[in-house]
């Protein structure tokens, strides 16, 4: 990245909207402007992937679609897409947060209305799109829109349920599955189509204007993915779809008895004896979508967590070594030897893990809340950074600053305000979230990134992410009257101040 930079982070289901869900909308360019107006640098998002269950943006039916829900409806009017009349009957929808059991079925009757306009009257030159959009990129879309038609045809559920035949992809069966639901199919792929064709006029809008798109990507796909699917081979899954071990963490900060995650494990073996081919096109389709990309869980490229499927917990495991330094390799070897990828490098880190990291040069995170552990020793203090780094107060699966701050204990706390050179709590209350800001900006790192929460301040309940909260979760939206010109300004000032804009 470039030399000192910063920037916020805000996933698209966050941004204003009339219909129940952040969109690739008006909205979506006026928070660029806001960027703008407030000398930064970066916007980075959470995956774009089309959400499965939990709608977590790390559990995706595809690593490589996008997400329908984000597709703007007054873009696809404007399109002549989809008839005006349609949005004028919208629900109520709640417009700071997103009530996806209410939103998800509204939403894709609506996209299934838009595709009927299309079959019905596109336009020589759309059609023509669409078709080249569908050829360029039928490595992965062919496979996702076949499997988002099944499951559908199998009443939403997991591909390990269906008929045995299309479960284990015989050759006759998909040839079948196709015939028979052609439409649903070609469907799949205009909600596909329209997804690109919008985020990809937003990111150029954005270049453009000086901005850069830090995107991230999960290390482990979900189990009810296309991929799973598709590639079974490659993955530690039995003859009858089930997954034997399964990915997670050990018990952490987050979590006293681990995150048991669910994704399948790679066999890695397998993948390394076909030159690492399906990690090299997910990483090249991902930056194809952002200028960088953060690796979520890069500690295990070096080694991973292996819990047995039938584990209620992650607590029962054991680390695997996996191949990170032969993987990267390939895929510098075939995309870029200066790879512009963030290693989220938060967890058990190991000096293996820092040699993997440190060898391509790939900047880590720190991250403020993890600091203050009443000593000064820790990477996460800003006297500690080193300069490739992206520091953070606190990442989407933190707290807010304010809902931090508010429940420290008594002796973290006053490290804390030792730090700040404050001398009682009452000091800090009101502008900690801006004092921890001023931390980082001025810090040597040469790239920060703040949450819109805490740029706005917010407490607790305007979190993104609970990890091990089964649901409740990605809900958070913010109101178009929260992006005020004084807080452009106010930004602005201590960007400009330390250099950052």
């Amino acid at each position: 990245m470039s030399n000192r930079v910063s920037g916020i982070l805000l996933h698209p289901t966050s941004l204003p909207s009339q219909y129940g869900i952040g969109e690739l909308n008006d909205s979506a360019y006026h928070f660029v402007d806001f960027l703008v107006k407030s000398k930064q640098s970066l916007w980075q998002v959470l995956p774009l992937g089309p959400t499965g269950y939990g709608d977590s943006p790390y559990q995706c039916f595809s690593a490589f679609a996008g997400n329908p829900l984000l597709i703007s409806l007054e873009h696809l009017v404007r399109d002549g897409l989809l008839d005006a009349a349609v949005l004028q009957h919208a629900p109520a929808f709640p417009h700071d947060k997103v009530d996806f059991g209410w939103v998800i079925p509204w939403k894709f009757d609506v996209l299934r209305q838009s595709y009927a306009t299309f079959a019905q009257r596109a336009r020589s030159e759309q059609r023509l799109q669409f078709a080249e959009f569908c050829a360029k990129n039928a490595a992965w879309l062919d496979d996702y829109a076949l499997f988002m038609a099944v499951k559908d045809a199998h009443n939403g559920q997991a591909w390990n349920t269906w008929d045995a035949a299309i479960r284990d992809r015989q050759p006759a069966a998909l040839m079948q599955w196709r015939v028979r639901l052609a439409r649903p199919i070609e469907m799949w792929k205009f909600f596909q189509w329209k997804f690109f064709d919008q985020w990809f006029w937003l990111k150029s809008f954005a270049n453009n204007n000086g901005i850069k798109i830090v995107g991230d990507i999960p290390i482990f796909v979900a189990f009810d993915s296309a991929d799973a699917w598709a590639n079974r081979e490659q993955f530690f899954i039995d003859d009858t779809g089930n997954p034997t071990v399964i990915a997670g963490v050990p018990p952490d900060y987050f979590s006293p008895t681990g995150q048991r995650w669910g994704n399948p494990l790679y066999r890695y073996d397998v993948m390394q004896a076909r030159g690492f081919d399906w990690w090299i096109d997910r990483v090249r389709s991902a930056l194809a979508l952002y200028d960088y990309v953060r690796i979520d869980h890069f500690r295990g490229f070096e080694a991973y967590w292996e819990v047995p499927a039938s584990e209620p917990t992650a607590m029962v495991g054991k680390w695997i070594k996996a191949p990170g330094q032969a993987l990267f390799e390939a895929i510098q070897k075939e995309l870029s030897d200066n790879l512009p990828i963030i290693a989220e490098d938060l967890g058990v880190i190991t000096p293996e893990v820092e040699a993997l990291r440190d060898g391509f040069n790939l900047p880590g995170m720190r991250v403020l809340q993890f600091a203050f552990v009443a000593d000064t020793s820790s990477s996460f203090l800003p006297h500690n950074f080193v300069r490739n780094c992206v520091a953070y107060a606190g990442t989407h699966d933190n707290d807010t600053t304010v809902g931090w701050w508010e429940k420290l204990e008594d002796v973290p706390r006053q490290q804390v305000l030792n730090y700040l050179g404050k001398t009682s709590r009452e000091e800090a209350d009101a502008s900690i979230h801006w004092d921890m800001a001023r931390l980082l900006m001025m810090s040597v790192a040469d790239t920060i990134v703040l949450t819109l929460q805490d740029v706005l301040g917010l407490g607790t309940q305007h979190r993104m992410n609970l990890p091990g909260k089964p649901d409740g979760n990605w809900a958070w939206r913010f109101t178009p009257d929260q992006l005020t010109p004084a807080l452009a300004t106010k930004l602005r000032e201590m960007t400009e101040t330390y250099a950052r804009s």
